[in-house]
C-alpha cells in the first residue's frame, strides 16, 4: 500500500482504490513519508518498499489474477 497521510503511529494508506488505516508500530524502526509503499498484513505495515519493488508486486499480481485459479476447474486466463 502507499502511504496517503501520517498521524503519528498510524497512517492512511491506498492500493488500488481501497483506502485503510495502518498501524505503524511494527515499523518504528524504519522512517516512513507520504507517498512511501509499505507491505500491509491485517492492519500493520510490515517493511518498506522501493517504489520499483512495490510495483513490480502489482505487476506480478495483476498477471496471476489473469491467469486464474488452476484449482477452480476454469481454463487459464478465463
Amino acid at each position: 500500500m502507499q502511504i496517503t497521510r501520517l498521524d503519528g503511529d498510524t497512517a492512511r494508506a491506498t492500493s488500488r482504490g481501497i483506502e485503510r488505516d495502518i498501524d505503524l508500530m511494527l515499523v518504528q524502526d524504519q522512517a516512513l513519508a507520504v507517498g512511501d509503499f509499505v507491505i500491509v498484513h491485517v492492519g500493520y505495515a510490515l517493511q518498506r518498499l522501493h517504489p520499483d519493488d512495490a510495483l513490480e508486486t502489482w505487476r506480478l499480481l495483476d498477471e496471476m489474477d489473469a491467469a486464474g485459479d488452476p484449482d477452480d476447474g476454469a481454463p487459464q486466463g478465463a
